[in-house]
């Protein structure tokens, strides 16, 4: 009996062929762009993650427990390097970057702006963030005359290659100095608070002209894949702050929990419009047959197996539009992925706000197992509306319909 109902469910989901074709695609269509935005959404915010993570704190960032209230040059970490070596012989991390800071002023001949200097050594940071992928213009290098300055920083001064600009803080024994540089590069990291204010020197040049000590930082930057690395930092350094990403960039959370609320908004409308169409075309195709089903209880058959019959149309008709679906969204996924959109044209308005001008997609394995569930649970509620309908005709009733 249950090969006869299969037989015949399969049969009648395509008795109207263009109809079912149509409906196939509009669950296919809205699936694969329902999740293609998916991917470009996060997409968007782990490519900002990890530029964040790769210019700057790491998955763990190391501080004086003073030093980012103060930005002091005495709330150092004074045993950086000892630290630092340490941490590079662990087999959970990756790659650790020292780092000096100081605040101060950045002036040309005719603009001046609020900035930061960051001490960095380029081996040591291409090798923590593959920093020479974040040159935009110029030569990646530093020494005694030349320095790399952040994209809008560069913007705000009206400064370009070779331009000369003088830099001038207090040094640790509180004397305001003054040291002259020349561009060599602008670099754009699309972290928005080091495009705006970052001057990368020569780190050693930065040491000697803060009058800091050798072993002296202010932040230890980290790189690893280790959940409890965290745990373990923070109660083998108690008298420093270790903080993780999340920690010092909670926008970051903050644009993730965002990003998850517009997923979600997407998905239920998709699977709306889902639901209405396949309870469309189901209903239609149950009043088509009335007449039918009637003669079908006539002669025996149960209301259970008609309903089996009508749930495997309306299941049919989803998974197809589901398998169309996968096929579509995993080409366009895999083309975003790997091409990315293009939306150079409004490069300044993202990069404003930290996002790259191309745009790339994540393919994650949960998209499609979220979706198969979710349209199959609407391929069933969508059928309790026309079963409704035929459970409360009688039979005679049912075999009078004309159709």
């Amino acid at each position: 009996m249950y090969k006869l109902i299969l037989s015949l469910a399969l049969k009648n989901a395509f008795l109207r062929l263009s109809r079912t074709i149509l409906v196939i695609s509009m669950i296919g269509v809205s699936m694969s762009m329902m999740i293609s935005l998916e991917g470009l959404y996060d997409g968007m915010t782990q490519n900002m993650v990890e530029k964040s993570k790769r210019s700057d704190s790491g998955e763990i960032s190391i501080y004086n427990k003073n030093y980012r209230i103060t930005e002091s040059l005495n709330d150092t970490i004074k045993n950086a390097d000892q630290i630092g070596e340490v941490l590079s012989k662990r087999s959970d991390i990756q790659a650790v970057s020292l780092r000096l800071k100081a605040q101060g002023l950045l002036a040309t001949a005719r603009k001046s702006a609020f900035c930061s200097a960051i001490g960095i050594d380029l081996q040591e940071e291409e090798q923590f963030g593959k920093f020479s992928e974040f040159l935009q213009e110029g030569t990646l290098k530093l020494d005694k005359r030349y320095i790399l300055l952040g994209s809008e920083l560069a913007k705000t001064l009206k400064v370009r290659i070779g331009s000369k600009l003088i830099f001038s803080t207090q040094d640790k024994s509180k004397e305001i100095n003054s040291i002259a540089f020349r561009v060599g590069g602008i670099v754009q990291t699309n972290n928005i608070s080091l495009d705006k204010s970052a001057v990368y020197v020569q780190k050693e040049q930065l040491r000697t002209f803060l009058g800091l000590d050798k072993q002296e930082a202010m932040q230890i930057a980290i790189r690893s894949n280790s959940s409890e690395l965290l745990t373990h930092l923070q109660a083998e350094y108690k008298n420093l702050e270790v903080k993780s990403f999340l920690q010092l960039y909670p926008m970051m959370q903050q644009m993730q929990e965002i990003m998850v609320i517009f997923n979600s908004i997407t998905f239920l409308i998709v699977m709306s419009v889902v639901f209405i169409g396949i309870m469309g075309v189901m209903y239609v195709s149950v009043l088509d047959r009335v007449r039918e089903f009637g003669i079908m209880q006539s002669i025996g058959m149960s209301y259970s197996l008609i309903r089996t019959q009508i749930f495997i149309e309306s299941l049919s008709v989803a998974l197809l539009g589901y398998v169309f679906g996968a096929v579509l969204a995993l080409l366009m996924l895999g083309y975003l992925h790997v091409d990315g959109l293009d939306l150079s044209e409004f490069a300044d308005g993202l990069e404003s706000f930290g996002y790259s001008a191309v745009l790339y997609a994540t393919v994650k394995a949960e998209y499609f197992v979220t979706t198969f569930f979710a349209i199959v649970g609407a391929s069933l509620l969508s059928v309790l509306l026309p079963l409704r309908k035929i459970k409360k005709m009688s039979v005679i009733e049912a075999t009078k319909v004309e159709i």
